[in-house]
């Protein structure tokens, strides 16, 4: 779970360096498509730690950020 999360971080971070350097966000959905998954990953591991208020944060903020990419995918 933590090489998940790691490796979720890491495109993440690259991605949004590389709008924020470059000024060109084409590719704001896919940062929207990964950075909802790492809060999915991380609400779940705040499940498995029995942290139900996290759990539910997580994945409440995790189904936004899908609806947003799902939204601007198909817009665009």
């Amino acid at each position: 779970m933590k090489i998940v999360k790691l490796i979720l971080a890491m495109i993440v971070l690259a991605v949004s360096a590389y709008q924020l350097i470059t000024g060109d966000f084409d590719f704001m959905p896919y940062s929207m498509l990964f950075l909802g998954a790492l809060m999915l990953v991380i609400g779940w591991a705040e499940f498995q730690e029995d942290r139900k208020g996290g759990f539910v944060g997580c994945v409440v903020v995790s189904l936004f950020l899908f609806f947003v990419f799902i939204q601007d995918f198909l817009l665009n």
